[in-house]
């Protein structure tokens, strides 16, 4: 192996550590996101059946 294999695997292998990293706190903020989407999405309908009285 020479010296640019050896660097092109560990950028791999450093790309997928970050990438596990970013995709564990998405999954992490997931839940609380969508809670806040949600609530969201009702408090516009809410407020748009409310306005058209």
């Amino acid at each position: 192996m020479t010296q640019k294999d050896i660097i092109l695997i560990l950028a791999v292998i450093g790309a997928l550590v970050v990438l596990g990293l970013v995709l564990r706190v998405t999954f992490a903020l997931l839940g609380p996101i969508l809670l806040i989407a949600v609530g969201y999405f009702i408090y516009r309908a809410l407020q748009n059946k409310g306005g058209s009285r």
